[in-house]
């Protein structure tokens, strides 16, 4: 829990591509990793391919890349989504999204 005894906000996003090439998902990785890291209020951060080895009938093998933040608060999560190098990602990569999924869970 955060210190502040207010849940954390876990905000899952899972993206497919128009463009599924390797070179594509990497490029998007590396968007996430230069405008979605280091905001106020991040307490875990990652991006990566899908486990594409894992195959059973649960796994969801309909996305290239996911996101997982961690914030310690829903308005930490809430001034993230209002940041300019968060709507400047958008901006940039968005016009290669066929689909994006967000889940986002009070943790």
């Amino acid at each position: 829990m955060a210190a502040n005894s207010e849940r954390c906000l876990a905000h899952v996003v899972f993206f497919t591509l128009k463009d599924r090439s390797a070179v594509a998902r990497d490029s998007l990785i590396g968007a996430c990793n230069k405008y979605l890291t280091d905001h106020p209020g991040t307490v875990h951060f990652s991006a990566g391919l899908r486990a594409e080895a894992y195959v059973r009938p649960v796994n969801d093998k309909s996305f290239d890349v996911a996101l997982l933040l961690v914030f310690g608060s829903q308005a930490d999560h809430d001034r993230y989504q209002e940041a300019p190098r968060h709507k400047q990602f958008i901006a940039e990569q968005s016009p290669n999204w066929a689909e994006v999924r967000v889940f986002d869970a009070l943790v």
